[in-house]
C-alpha cells in the first residue's frame, strides 16, 4: 500500500480520533495533517508487524502532546470520555474529578497509561492496541482492566482522606 492510499484510507479515523482528544474540529484538522506528515517521514522505519491504523493513532496522540506540550496546556479529560466502569463513569461527570483523574493518569507507569489512553479516548479495539505495543489483544485488555483498577484506587483513596482532597 502506497502512501496516498494510506492516507486515503485512514485520515477520517486519525481525525475522528484527534476529534475526541482536542473537542475542536480546526486544531484536529490540523494534527491530523502533521501526524500524516510525520508518518510519511518515518514510513521507511514502519515494519509493517503492527497494524497502520494503530501505528497512525499514535504518531497522532504523539502530535496531540506536542501541541499540548507546545501551548503548556494539559489534556483535560473529555466529558464524554466512554464509559469504563459504573463508578469510574460517574466521577468523570464531575470536573474536579476529572482533572484529578487526568493528573493521575498523567503519571501512571507506561503501558498502562498509553493503553488506557488509546482504549479510552482513541476508542481502539483491544486487538488494535495489542498489535501496537507487538502484543495480544488479550494482552491490552489484561493491561486496561489493570489500569482501572488503579484509578479506582487512587480516587477511592482520596476520598477515604479526612478533609476529602
Amino acid at each position: 500500500m502506497d502512501f496516498d492510499e494510506i492516507y486515503r484510507a485512514y485520515f477520517q479515523d486519525v481525525y475522528f480520533y484527534l476529534c475526541s482528544l482536542t473537542k475542536d474540529r480546526a486544531l484536529a484538522q490540523e494534527l491530523a495533517q502533521e501526524a500524516f506528515f510525520r508518518a510519511l517521514r518515518a514510513l521507511n522505519s514502519f515494519d509493517g508487524k503492527s497494524d497502520v491504523r494503530a501505528w497512525l493513532f499514535a504518531i497522532g496522540k504523539n502530535a496531540f502532546l506536542s501541541h499540548c506540550r507546545k501551548a503548556k496546556k494539559t489534556a483535560a479529560l473529555p466529558e464524554d470520555a466512554p464509559a469504563v466502569g459504573v463508578a469510574l463513569e460517574e466521577q468523570l461527570l464531575d470536573r474536579q474529578e476529572a482533572l484529578k483523574i487526568h493528573q493521575y493518569l498523567h503519571g501512571m507507569a507506561e503501558p498502562y497509561k498509553e493503553v488506557f489512553t488509546l482504549r479510552v479516548f482513541g476508542e481502539l479495539p483491544f486487538a488494535d492496541i495489542g498489535a501496537l505495543f507487538g502484543k495480544s489483544g488479550d494482552w491490552a485488555r489484561v493491561v486496561f482492566y489493570r489500569a482501572k483498577l488503579q484509578i479506582r484506587r487512587y480516587m477511592e483513596g482520596l476520598h477515604d482522606e479526612p478533609d476529602g482532597m
